[in-house]
């Protein structure tokens, strides 16, 4: 975990949610604090978790993905505060209440994507091709031309080959996909592996018109 530098007081109230250390789905409201550019410490979780599991984390209307980096017991009896980090890519919730003098630029190679993911709500359609080819219509919540995430409760193993279908304008695309990181409790994310470059590229131009919270409607800076 980065140092980070604490905000006073208890924190802002966040929703925290994924799958604890017994296997089942939970979601809880829990204050964080000591909250930093990266990550922060979640006080009096009252489910099991253990380093390494991933667990969404939701502020108003902005939520992120984040991983468990230290585990201790809580001042209240069979509760614990765990300390988190985001994952590659993702913007903590509480951006706008760190001061700025505290907000580090992003080091070099955090993260490595040729096409930066957008944070939007984008219809797609999944058909999971391991033989039951289970059909699935669902949103990406954070998108690129080269791969999605996908939140849901049960994601797919690792490695599940999957086809995902979608929308570029009034084109219907389908591409073959990969299941490259599976978060229960939390979602999935899949590499697009049929896309030629040039559609990539288109697909990545769409997202960025359709992401409203980086660009007005105008196409100005917001």
């Amino acid at each position: 975990m980065r140092e980070s530098s604490p905000i006073q007081g208890a924190g802002p109230l966040v929703r925290v949610w994924g799958m604890d250390s017994n296997g089942k789905a939970f979601f809880q409201n829990v204050h964080a604090q000591k909250l930093s550019a990266y990550g922060a410490e979640l006080v009096s979780i009252e489910h099991p978790l253990k380093v390494n599991d991933v667990v969404g984390v939701q502020l108003g209307e902005k939520k992120a993905r984040f991983r468990v980096v230290k585990v201790e017991e809580s001042a209240l009896p069979q509760r614990i505060n765990v300390e988190v980090e985001a994952l590659q890519g993702q913007e903590p919730p509480w951006k706008e209440l760190i001061p700025s003098a505290s907000v580090a630029k992003e080091p070099q190679g955090r993260d490595k994507r040729r096409y930066i993911r957008h944070r939007i709500q984008f219809p797609v359609e999944l058909r999971d091709e391991r033989g039951g080819a289970v059909h699935m219509q669902t949103a990406a919540t954070d998108i690129s031309g080269r791969g999605c995430y996908v939140e849901m409760l049960v994601p797919f193993p690792l490695g599940t080959p999957v086809t995902v279908t979608f929308w570029i304008d009034t084109e219907k695309v389908s591409t073959s996909g990969i299941v490259r990181a599976s978060d229960p409790g939390v979602g999935m994310g899949i590499e697009f592996t049929g896309l030629s470059e040039a559609i990539q590229e288109r697909m990545q131009r769409h997202v960025e018109k359709l992401d409203t919270s980086k660009f007005g409607p105008k196409g100005g800076a917001s």
